[in-house]
């Protein structure tokens, strides 16, 4: 049975890779519709179309999560076409790379910016909604296993996941009265378009991804539909009263001593 029928979904970062994933699988599960947003707007209207050419009535809003305005224009477009939000899928992220020395003031700002502010203002603006509609809605955070530590070369990265995974606790305990539910998703190392171009920007051979797959215990990496499945039973009703849970989807069983070499 369809798990999100009759319901509106915002994703960031659906304009690829794993929020693109979330998106096209909300509309198999049968959301009544969509917004999807991200800085390419040649990708984003392209996923769009499909998506209404699929029977799903979608909107692209052009965002850049680093700008205030950008992020509360993505809720109100969604207000102003659908009159309504059920779930929030907090998706986007900068990935790039950093270790100690190399962060300036300027990249951890801007990181922080995109990858705990933007999740911030949608879920303020979209917390207002689902209280006017008296909506029990769903946000989902994709968070990352690097928030437990991270490698040396995720200085930033690692602490606006930290960041972020505290904040989903927090708004999730701070929003149960309202039968607002928030959980979060830690992903270990995921095959994604983003992630082939950090892997050659850093000077990793063609094949990396061919080792790493031959390296993980289950054979590959995981792969964005792994997240949507997980995405879209986070924000149906078959989830129940989870909420405040920071899942994690990896390889790796976090805690274990002595730890795993290797990243997933």
């Amino acid at each position: 049975m369809s798990k999100l029928v009759g319901k509106v979904i915002i994703v960031t970062g659906s304009t690829q890779g794993v929020g693109e994933a979330v998106a096209f699988e909300a509309a198999e599960q049968g959301a009544a519709g969509l917004v999807v947003c991200g800085r390419q707007r040649e990708r984003g209207e392209a996923v769009a179309q499909t998506l209404n050419d699929k029977g799903t009535r979608t909107i692209y809003v052009p965002a850049d999560l680093a700008v205030i305005a950008d992020c509360r224009r993505i809720v109100e477009a969604c207000d102003t076409t659908f009159g309504r939000v059920d779930g929030l899928v907090n998706a986007a992220a900068d990935t790039n790379r950093g270790t100690l020395d190399e962060t300036t003031p300027e990249f951890w700002d801007y990181q922080f910016a995109v990858n705990v502010r933007a999740p911030f203002l949608l879920t303020q603006a979209c917390v207002k909604i689902m209280r006017r509609e008296n909506i029990a809605g769903s946000i989902v955070n994709i968070l990352s296993v690097a928030a437990y530590c991270g490698m040396e070369i995720l200085v930033s990265y690692s602490a606006t996941k930290g960041a972020l995974s505290t904040f989903t606790k927090n708004i999730a305990n701070g929003l149960r009265r309202d039968r607002i539910r928030v959980n979060g998703i830690n992903l270990g190392w995921t095959d994604t378009p983003n992630e082939h171009v950090v892997q050659a920007a850093q000077g990793s051979p063609t094949d990396w991804l061919e080792k790493a797959e031959a390296q993980s215990p289950f054979g590959r990496l995981l792969k964005p539909y792994d997240v949507a499945h997980l995405c879209t039973y986070l924000l149906s009703s078959d989830s129940g009263i989870l909420t405040g849970s920071n899942i994690d989807l990896t390889q790796r069983v976090m805690g274990l001593f002595p730890p795993e070499t290797g990243r997933d």
